[in-house]
């Protein structure tokens, strides 16, 4: 298993940005590799996305959300990961966005390119275009979802 961190600073402030992340089926605009998510309820999202060719579906369960803090989740099916994305208030128009992700690549493609370090580079390209996103947007998320989701066991 691999262990991803990138982060992000963006001109907007933390509200702002942790909207826009909860906006799951707004990912295709900014991360390469998803063609589409849709949300099923509040704790479960269905992916689809294209890896060396190959186009993966699999489920996803939220574990843990707190507005402006944090959202955790781990995948039910297909290839193994988990990950958190945190928001750091850094000032008034100005957050910092970290992704940490597990992943335990799956097939040939998928180890090559965990190996070569594409995978982070891939999770930085896509935090640099979350934050194209959201700054052309003029700091102004597409929707929210200001929820709570308690980590099991809290």
């Amino acid at each position: 298993m691999s262990t991803v961190t990138e982060s992000v600073d963006v001109e907007t402030d933390v509200t702002t940005a942790y909207n826009q992340w909860t906006q799951f089926e707004s990912f295709p605009h900014f991360m390469e590799a998803v063609d589409e998510i849709r949300q099923l309820d509040d704790k479960h999202t269905h992916w689809k996305v294209s890896v060396g060719g190959a186009t993966r579906e699999f489920d996803a369960t939220i574990t843990e959300q707190h507005p402006d803090e944090r959202v955790a989740w781990r995948s039910d099916s297909g290839p193994q990961h988990a990950g958190v994305v945190t928001f750091h208030r850094l000032g008034d128009q100005r957050t910092r966005v970290t992704a940490q992700m597990d992943i335990d690549p799956e097939g040939f493609f998928e180890n090559v390119a965990d190996k070569l370090g594409i995978l982070d580079r891939r999770v930085k390209g896509d935090l640099g275009r979350f934050k194209t996103f959201i700054e052309e947007q003029g700091g102004r998320e597409t929707g929210a979802w200001r929820g709570e989701v308690d980590r099991p066991g809290s």
